[in-house]
């Protein structure tokens, strides 16, 4: 007789599993007296396109489980990427969850949640055992989405989705084998996707006459102001350039900036400075509009996530511009 298997480890198996990425769901229904109940689930999937069905899990534990088991509607929302927050909430237990929440009516009264990516309007078909779960399936009889990105799941945290990208080059292969330059080089990609960028407002920069640090430095004013001679270097000395006062000097000379006196002393934009950086920001929010139209709203969020971790990661300990200075580490 062959040897019984060692019994899986909880934890391991538990981290195995999360290497599938999943959506994020909050399931809600209501209790026998009317009372509104949710949770969040990632074990949402679909069952059938005919008819159309859906099925979702929920422990055997769960206080939740009489609501949803004695129900004969339930609805799934699909989170958005900007409802990690309202998961967290739901996932939690002791509180109202929905204190705050502005509802959508429909027939099933079960509640119906605002923002999210995808919602499906369920009513109950089976319930079958899974071993400490139950699996409810339902059919579902109204559905709604738009284009928010998905929130995701994966190996214990909170992801975003994008597409897998085309080779940059026009060349069948841009990573050559021993190439110690390829198009695959973090630094080809940050270099490229920023010069490509500025290339569209570099027309609204020479017609305002600024170049690229007098950009930098009315566009740091334009976030906080008055600074000081010293803090404006320190703020742009990520930039590579070493702000020196002849540079400041200029700009107050052309009218852009002006020596602010007040309690907290230092430089600010005069109105001609804050008509120009206005001009250029306007130039690249519709670069950027225009960008995000091509990429689409699912790859624009990863992109923006990825270029924050980066950022983190590689932080050397400049200022944080958009705190307080008192705030500042």
């Amino acid at each position: 007789m062959d040897q019984l298997a060692p019994p899986f480890d909880p934890k391991d198996f538990r981290r195995a599993l999360g290497m599938f990425a999943t959506g994020v769901t909050i399931v809600t229904t209501n209790a026998a007296d009317g009372t509104p109940v949710g949770i969040t689930a990632n074990s949402f999937n679909s069952v059938s396109l005919e008819p159309p069905m859906v099925l979702w899990s929920l422990a055997n534990n769960a206080r939740s489980l009489p609501a949803f088991s004695g129900s004969e509607f339930w609805n799934v929302h699909i989170l958005s990427n900007e409802q990690e927050a309202l998961s967290n909430r739901f996932a939690r237990a002791g509180e109202d969850k929905f204190t705050g929440l502005e509802l959508d009516t429909q027939a099933s009264g079960a509640p119906l949640l605002h923002g999210c990516s995808a919602r499906f309007q369920c009513k109950s078909a089976f319930k079958y055992d899974g071993g400490d779960h139950t699996i409810f399936v339902g059919e579902v009889v109204q559905y709604d989405s738009c284009a928010l990105p998905p929130l995701l799941y994966v190996t214990g945290g909170y992801a975003l989705a994008a597409r897998k990208a085309a080779p940059v080059s026009t060349e069948p292969l841009a990573q050559l084998d021993g190439a110690s330059y390829s198009e695959n080089l973090l630094g080809y990609l940050f270099g490229r996707a920023h010069f490509q960028f500025v290339h569209g407002i570099r027309g609204t920069m020479q017609q305002r006459q600024l170049s690229d640090t007098d950009f930098f430095v009315l566009s740091l004013l334009s976030v906080r102001q008055p600074l000081a001679a010293e803090e404006i270097a320190a703020h742009i000395a990520y930039t590579g350039v070493d702000l020196g006062a002849a540079t400041l000097e200029s700009l107050v000379q052309r009218g852009l900036l002006v020596q602010d006196n007040g309690a907290h002393p230092g430089l600010r934009l005069s109105p001609t400075g804050s008509d120009a950086i206005l001009h250029v920001l306007a130039a690249a929010k519709a670069v950027e509009a225009d960008l995000v139209g091509r990429m689409g709203e699912l790859e624009s969020a990863a992109l923006r996530n990825l270029l924050k971790q980066a950022i983190l990661a590689t932080d050397p300990g400049l200022p944080k511009l958009w705190q307080a200075p008192a705030q500042q580490a």
